[in-house]
């Protein structure tokens, strides 16, 4: 009978009442042209990353016919879920007191755009924020009210969310290193962000500071929101 019950909740992918943290989510993979949900996409993505996390292009590549916008939607939907793990790691040391400003390199001032008038926050307050928003706009009905298809006009907002989203994975690994190399170590996530935003070209090679030589971007100075 357990057996017939461990079959049958690997099948619709649910985890059994006390089942340990190692054997979490550890059902049979299944091929994309199977899965018959509307978070099919949502589901290939998160089926792939428990597969292999450091697999990024493997990860990031779209299944045959994949509507490209969905593609990356999801794809972002998932980072902002990840990142969530990244401000929690980060909240042992990143305060108003030990960052009072959004920076990555000395050069840059991150202006917080959740106000009114974008302007200077905290870090950690600028990183709360800027999660919090994407969620609120990923999940906004009047810009994406599908899984299935996303309107031309809504498309031109993904860059402009991941160019903030870029903002935690920078000030994390200029000024909490430690953090970042202990996050980045287990999710491969910056590095998998990376290789998505120069992908579908979502960020310009200047913006992607963590990769950079640091030397290529000595003479930028600024504010910027």
């Amino acid at each position: 009978m357990e057996d017939i019950l461990a079959d049958s909740d690997a099948m619709v992918h649910r985890n059994r009442p006390g089942t340990k943290s190692k054997a979490m989510n550890r059902w049979p993979d299944i091929e994309f042209d199977d899965m018959d949900s509307i978070l099919c996409v949502q589901q290939i993505i998160q089926q792939r990353i428990k597969d292999d996390a450091s697999n990024i292009q493997v990860i990031i590549n779209p299944p045959p016919s994949q509507d490209e916008d969905v593609w990356k939607y999801e794809h972002i939907r998932q980072f902002c879920q990840e990142l969530n793990g990244l401000a929690v790691l980060l909240q042992a040391e990143c305060n108003p007191t030990s960052c009072p400003q959004m920076m990555a390199t000395e050069q840059w001032i991150y202006l917080c755009a959740a106000h009114k008038i974008p302007k200077e926050c905290p870090a950690i307050d600028y990183t709360r924020h800027t999660l919090d928003g994407a969620a609120v706009l990923l999940n906004s009905n009047k810009y994406f009210s599908s899984r299935v298809t996303i309107k031309d006009t809504s498309v031109a907002k993904l860059a402009s969310v991941c160019r903030r989203l870029y903002r935690i994975f920078s000030h994390a690994f200029y000024h909490h290193r430690a953090q970042f190399d202990i996050f980045e170590t287990e999710t491969f996530l910056c590095e998998r962000f990376t290789a998505f935003a120069k992908k579908y070209e979502l960020m310009t090679g200047e913006s992607l500071i963590v990769t950079l030589n640091h030397d290529s971007n000595a003479d930028s100075e600024g504010m910027e929101s």
